[in-house]
Formats: C-alpha cells, sequence, structure tokens
C-alpha cells in the first residue's frame, strides 16, 4: 500500500500477486547469486574478514563487483579511502540503472523509490526492464524482485564465510563459472527479435576475439560498444 499513490493498483490481491510474480522471476538470479555469493563469502573470509563483516558488507553495499574489489583490496592492506573511491566509482553505473527504471514509478513517494533503487542491480535490472518490455510496471514486482535477491546475495554470503573453507578445491575452481552462467541466462531472458540476437552474437564473439589481444578488460568495454551498434543499425535496417 506505501509503495503506491494510486489506490486501484494497491489493492491487497494486486499487490500480492505482482509481488509473487517479482519473487518468481528472481529465480535465475538466485541461481547465479547463490554460488557468487558464496565465492565472496569464501574470499572475504581469506582476506581477514569475520563472518558478521562479512554479512554486514552484503547487507549496506549490496554489490557484487564492488565487494569482491573491496575483498581484494583488504587483501593487500589498501588504505580505505582507496577502497572507498574504487567501490564508489564502480557502483556509479546503478544511478543510470535506477534513471532508467524511474520512469516506470512516476507515481511511487519519493521515500519508497530510495527503497526500490536500493535493491537495483545489474541482474534485477535486467529482469525488470526485460519484463517492463511486455507488462505494466508495479512497485510490488519490483520489491518481491529486490528482495529476494538480495535475501539470496545476503545468505549465500555467509554462508561462503562459513563453510567455505570446508570446500575441496576443485569445489572451488567451479565456483568461477557461476558469474557467466548467470550472465548467460539473464541475457537469453532479454532475446526478443532478431536485432537483439544479432547484437548478442556480434558482441560475444567481439569479446573472445578481443581478449587475445587486448589487455584487462577492454575487451568487454568495446565490445559492449560494437554490439550496441550493430543492435541500433539492424534495428533500423530492418524497418526500411
Amino acid at each position: 500500500m506505501l509503495l503506491c499513490a494510486d489506490r486501484k493498483r494497491c489493492n491487497t490481491n494486486s499487490m500480492r500477486q505482482q509481488y509473487l510474480a517479482g519473487m518468481a522471476s528472481a529465480t535465475p538470479i538466485v541461481m547465479g547469486y547463490l554460488p557468487i555469493g558464496f565465492a565472496y563469502g569464501v574470499l572475504a573470509k581469506g582476506a581477514g574478514l569475520t563472518t558478521w563483516e562479512t554479512g554486514l558488507m552484503s547487507l549496506m553495499v549490496y554489490a557484487g563487483s564492488s565487494q569482491f574489489i573491496a575483498v581484494g583490496l583488504l587483501a593487500i592492506n589498501a588504505p580505505f579511502l582507496t577502497i572507498i573511491l574504487t567501490t564508489f566509482l564502480v557502483n556509479l553505473r546503478h544511478l543510470l540503472m535506477c534513471a532508467s527504471l524511474a520512469p516506470f514509478f512516476k507515481d511511487v513517494k519519493s521515500p519508497y523509490l530510495a527503497v526500490l533503487a536500493y535493491g537495483v542491480t545489474d541482474e534485477t535490472f535486467a529482469v525488470a526492464s526485460a519484463h517492463y518490455a511486455k507488462h505494466a510496471a508495479h512497485p510490488a514486482f519490483q520489491l518481491g524482485l529486490n528482495l529476494t535477491s538480495y535475501t539470496a546475495w545476503f545468505t549465500a554470503s555467509v554462508l561462503g564465510a562459513t563453510a567455505g573453507s570446508l570446500l575441496p578445491e576443485s569445489a572451488r575452481f567451479i565456483l568461477d563459472f557461476a558469474l557467466p552462467a548467470m550472465y548467460i541466462a539473464l541475457l537469453v531472458i532479454q532475446l526478443g527479435n532478431r536485432s537483439a540476437y544479432l547484437a548478442a552474437i556480434v558482441g560475444g564473439v567481439a569479446s573472445v576475439f578481443l581478449s587475445r589481444s587486448l589487455p584487462g578488460n577492454w575487451n568487454i568495454i568495446i565490445a559492449t560498444l560494437v554490439a550496441a551498434s550493430v543492435g541500433v543499425w539492424s534495428e533500423k535496417w530492418m524497418k526500411n
């Protein structure tokens, strides 16, 4: 009720249905967050954080890439200012994602909009964007999607910090494939037309090819620009 200014959209049954739909839509995210969050917990414990500190970081920061970076910096005793500035810069993309979703929630009051924005991650943004392209946006759906993903990430990180040391080395190696697998699943959800398929294929091929010749993560940045350009060009070409 509190998340919506329009009472017609906020009846109990509608809110419950939308919330449950959001929870169900979070399934691929949860499947990815469990192993990735577990891996984060293992690394955080190895960097010297306690189980409670590991879980608290997941609750307060809630950004996988930033948490992995922060843990890596803590492991080498980097200055706190460096850690804070680095994670801040990495998380700036969340402003763009929230700005993209904001027009869907014009009826939501600012305090509750901030609650929804806090739960937006790369993965929840991808699922929400795909859903809102075909269905009317509803704050309860976003809340269900966000909270389910949030809970999965926190739970997995605590489990990783608690029981990660008991895993054999071979099991830890498997965790490295969790993140790519999750993003592939989220990509498939968004492939709705030939332009999207073409952009995905070109981007994937370009990234693999460039990774062999470019240092660092430049292959991802360039491949993203190439894929976006191909997607825009193909949509214009198919309309003509």
